[in-house]
C-alpha cells in the first residue's frame, strides 16, 4: 500500500488531474482557466519527464515537455496579461 502513497504517486496524480481539467476547461469554452490549470500540471509533467529522459533515456519526452511548458506560459500570459 505505502508503494502508491509516495511522492512520484503524488506527481502521477497530479499530471493527470490537472492535465484533465485544463483540457476539459478548454473544452467547455474557458481557455483561459484551462491554460492556468494545464501551466499548474506542467511543473509535474516536468518532473516526470525528466525522471524518464534520466532512468530511461526518453529526452524526446523531456524536451517536448519544455516546449509546451513554454507555449502553455505564453498562452497564459496572452490571456491574463495582455
Amino acid at each position: 500500500m505505502e508503494k502508491y502513497f509516495n511522492f512520484n504517486g503524488l506527481v502521477q496524480v497530479c499530471v493527470f488531474s490537472f492535465t484533465l481539467l485544463g483540457f476539459l476547461l478548454t473544452a467547455l469554452k474557458l481557455p483561459e482557466w484551462g491554460l492556468v490549470s494545464n501551466l499548474v500540471a506542467q511543473p509535474f509533467w516536468l518532473y516526470s519527464s525528466y525522471k524518464s529522459w534520466k532512468n530511461a533515456n526518453q529526452i524526446g519526452a523531456f524536451i517536448t515537455t519544455l516546449m509546451i511548458t513554454v507555449v502553455v506560459l505564453l498562452g497564459v500570459i496572452n490571456y491574463w496579461l495582455l
